[in-house]
Parts: structure tokens; C-alpha cells; sequence
């Protein structure tokens, strides 16, 4: 009897150790796409503060639009003229959000307010602040810049 009660114990134990094991793994594959997407949003403005136009330009989908007509040759063009005038830019995040779609998994966003600001030799431009919307389209596991709008 005793010998029944501890097998039966230890098939419980068992499957609910294997029951819990499935729900986290379950949880963490949920969360996976929503970190990826916040690590992209962090790893795109730690690329523009220290100047990684390429990475940055690895970040940009094939397909990218700013202001709905703004193409990546013109985000070459535009990071490396302000990469030229500008010897310390800072990209400053004073708030941003991100999230997936509820609709469509394969698109996220990220709105935030940033501070954006460099300096001509000895003397800081001014900071400026912006209103920024991204919109990320997901290419397997990574996430791509697709779509970008400030105000």
C-alpha cells in the first residue's frame, strides 16, 4: 500500500513538474517576440548614439518608408550628413513603449519621446524634442524597421 501511495506520489509530482515546465515554456515563447522587438528599439538607438550607420542600415527593412515617402537611401544620406556636422549625438529616450500587434504578430510598435542632441566642436546645439513612431515588421526572429514618423 505504502509502496502504491509513493509511486502514485511521484507520478503526480512528475507530471505536475511537466505540466508546469510546458506553461513556462509556453510563457517565455509568448514573451520571446515582445523582447525581441523591445531589444530592437534599444539596440537601434544605441546604434545611432555611437554612430553605426551600418548597423543601423541592418536594422532598416528593404521596404522602409519614413513619412510614408522617405526611402533608406535617404536615411543613408540623412545619417551620414548628421553623423559629418555633429561630433557627439545623443539619442535620449525620455519615454518609449513597444508592442506587438494584437491583429498581425509579425508587426510591432514603438512610440517614443526623445531628445535629440549633438554638438558643433565646443559649443552643445540645442536639444530637440520629438514624438516618434516606429513601426517594426518582424523577418523570422528578427525585427525590422519598416515604417518611421516624428513629430
Amino acid at each position: 500500500m505504502k509502496r502504491k501511495f509513493s509511486m502514485s506520489m511521484r507520478h503526480l509530482s512528475c507530471s505536475l513538474l511537466f505540466a508546469i515546465s510546458l506553461l513556462l515554456a509556453g510563457c517565455g515563447a509568448g514573451d520571446a517576440p515582445q523582447d525581441a522587438l523591445q531589444t530592437a528599439a534599444q539596440q537601434l538607438q544605441d546604434n545611432l548614439e555611437s554612430k553605426n550607420s551600418s548597423a543601423v542600415m541592418d536594422q532598416l527593412h528593404a521596404d522602409f518608408l519614413a513619412r510614408q515617402e522617405l526611402d533608406r537611401d535617404w536615411a543613408k544620406r540623412t545619417m551620414a550628413l548628421l553623423l559629418l556636422r555633429h561630433k557627439n549625438i545623443q539619442v535620449i529616450a525620455l519615454g518609449k513603449n513597444s508592442w506587438i500587434d494584437s491583429a498581425i504578430s509579425s508587426k510591432g510598435y514603438t512610440e517614443a519621446q526623445i531628445g535629440l542632441s549633438g554638438a558643433d566642436g565646443l559649443i552643445p546645439d540645442t536639444v530637440r524634442h520629438y514624438s516618434v513612431k516606429l513601426e517594426w515588421w518582424r523577418e523570422g526572429r528578427q525585427w525590422k524597421l519598416a515604417r518611421l514618423d516624428w513629430e
